[in-house]
């Protein structure tokens, strides 16, 4: 194309008419095409920046995640040392910092944690492209569900406690222990509905303030178990009446509870009835409190690790339980577990009597029980573990929040009942095998501290285990080669479905289970009852630590109280998550 030289016509340059005319068509495409690829590089360089540029954003967003982290985690670690501090200086009576010193901190942080779960539904959750992928292991339904019915229990017993302390309004009671049930009942509800929804979530915007919030949840709530622990450990804990006391007696209830405040709550009349009943209840309804807090404090742990993460996983395996798969499990540990509640009640009548006789036979057929029941379950244990190292199956592969804090949560649960168990080897050993108690004490730690070993071993390996799948199990069709080629042209199929890839129903293959499979199953129903059992014996006020004495004598009440006070809460917490991943190990079975 040739231009003329420009013209000033009016104040414009114009170009001639004939140089337009000499452009021809083809010159006009390869202009275009020029400007096309000019725009396609434009928005390639936008949209798909070059390695500096990406490696550059890749160190910008490295750099605020682990921000996010570093901040989310000093808002934790100080809202746990400051909530330590306090409840530890609100359990004695010489310090000055009073019970409603500490529910004052507690309203604070619960009020604090319930408007950040407010925000996070309301607007967090609801903004566009906020939660791209979902963690499928995370919250799955029967965990839900447990922290559902947890959360029911929590509330009844602030609705009880609520009562409990209208009733004696008059006895110097701080509003505050009335403020602090009704909190509590409305971040339960709130708690219990944002997990049940929002448990699986990979939030992928606001990302530090949903670590920061996650984190304050999870403090929040381990702050409430420890104070929920302190308050039933006083509760169980008893002391002698006399210094002199030398623990010749094995009548642990001779001893005062010593609670502060419990005191002047005698001498104090309640405006109705049912003060002493609904006292009763709500101390009765503290374990399934303090395992809501414990509960809701993983998945709020899982939640914080998943901020941000993109899922590698496409899918997830489904896993179905049917109750037809196992029979002698569950209908054994259904045994112990009704044989363990009959013991735990007469345990709990005779003690209560104040005999000594009677109190060292009811230590005695406690010890019997705990150790028929702990010595099965370390045979079934052992037992799982062989078939697993029979069965040939794939190792669950990449990194997983919900299954590293399992495995942490059996090992470090586990120390609890560890520390317990040896203090009362070496006391026994130490002072002397005297009778049938010291005996049965001994041979009870050993076991426990046996299948403890034994039982960690079966679940680690269970829980890294890939899932069966039902749809792996395949079929073999045999096709009658004469026919096919005899067949209407009109009716052969163009495309055959492989053999392999036709799998068996459901129904022949759940009646198909092999031998292996169908054991572990067993194992898994029977060992879950026997959890049960352990758990609601410690859970519910059984404290054969304090009834023998052994331990007292040996390392003074004093030692030995802390020992108890530190290793029975996780110990209790341990037979309950066992009871969960056990739960598990059965479905992936």
């Amino acid at each position: 194309m040739k231009w003329h030289a420009p013209q000033k016509a009016s104040g414009f340059y114009s170009c001639s008419s004939n140089s337009i005319n000499m452009t021809s068509k083809e010159d006009l495409e390869a202009i275009e095409n020029q400007i096309s690829t000019i725009q396609c590089h434009g928005e390639t360089a936008l949209h798909h920046p070059g390695p500096a540029l990406a490696h550059g954003r890749l160190k910008t967003v490295e750099k605020g995640r682990n921000w996010g982290w570093l901040l989310s985690g000093f808002i934790s670690l100080n809202v746990l040392l400051l909530g330590i501090a306090i409840v530890s200086g609100s359990v004695f009576n010489k310090v000055q910092i009073s019970s409603s010193h500490l529910l004052i901190f507690l309203i604070l942080l619960v009020i604090l944690t319930t408007v950040w779960m407010v925000y996070y539904k309301v607007h967090t959750s609801r903004v566009y492209r906020a939660v791209l992928y979902k963690d499928s292991h995370a919250g799955p339904v029967w965990l839900r569900a447990g922290l559902v019915l947890f959360g029911v229990c929590s509330v009844i017993m602030d609705i009880f406690k609520i009562m409990f302390y209208v009733g004696r309004i008059h006895c110097d009671y701080s509003p505050v222990k009335i403020a602090f049930p009704a909190v509590q009942a409305l971040f339960v509800i709130v708690q219990t509905y944002v997990f049940w929804v929002h448990a699986k979530d990979c939030v992928q915007i606001q990302q530090n303030i949903t670590r920061c919030g996650l984190m304050l949840t999870f403090s929040t709530n381990l702050v409430v178990w420890m104070t929920a622990v302190t308050d039933e450990s006083l509760h169980q804990t008893v002391a002698p009446k006399d210094p002199s006391y030398n623990g010749s007696s094995n009548n642990g209830h001779s001893f005062n509870i010593t609670i502060q405040g419990r005191a002047e709550v005698s001498d104090c009349q309640c405006i109705h009835d049912k003060c002493d009943v609904f006292e009763k209840t709500f101390y009765y309804l503290y374990p399934f409190n303090i395992e809501y807090s414990l509960f809701a404090s993983a998945m709020a742990y899982v939640m914080w690790k998943n901020v941000g993460r993109q899922m590698d996983e496409h899918h997830s395996h489904k896993l179905r339980f049917s109750p037809w798969d196992v029979l002698v499990g569950p209908v054994a540990g259904l045994i112990i577990l009704v044989a363990g509640l009959a013991t735990f009640v007469i345990y709990e009548v005779d003690v209560a009597k104040g005999d000594p006789k009677k109190t060292e036979g009811a230590l005695i057929m406690h010890y019997i029980m705990n150790i028929v029941a702990i010595l099965l379950m370390s045979v079934t244990c052992l037992i799982g573990c062989v078939i697993f190292r029979m069965e040939k199956r794939e190792q669950v592969s990449g990194k997983n929040p919900t299954r590293s804090l399992d495995v942490g949560l059996l090992v470090g649960a586990s120390l609890g009942q560890y520390l317990i168990c040896y203090f009362i080897i070496v006391a026994v050993l130490a002072s002397g095998v005297m009778g049938n108690t010291d005996g049965l004490n001994l041979a009870c730690a050993v076991l426990t501290v046996i299948q403890l070993c034994l039982q960690n071993a079966f679940l680690i390996k269970g829980l890294h285990r890939e899932p069966f799948k039902e749809t792996e199990a395949t079929s073999t069709v045999f096709a009658n080669v004469m026919a096919v080629r005899e067949r209407d042209p009109e009716r052969r199929s163009s495309s055959i479905v492989p053999a392999h890839t036709l799998p068996i129903p459901l129904g022949i293959l759940q009646s198909r289970l092999s031998w292996k499979r169908r054991v572990l199953k067993e194992i898994c129903a029977f060992l879950l009852f026997c959890n049960v059992i352990l758990w609601i014996m410690p859970a519910f006020g059984a404290r054969p630590q304090f009834d023998n004495t052994v331990g007292s004598d040996v390392y003074e009440f004093q030692t030995w109280a802390a020992v108890v006070n530190i290793g029975m809460p996780f110990g209790i917490f341990y037979r309950m998550h066992s009871v969960a991943s056990l739960f598990e190990v059965c479905l992936a079975s």
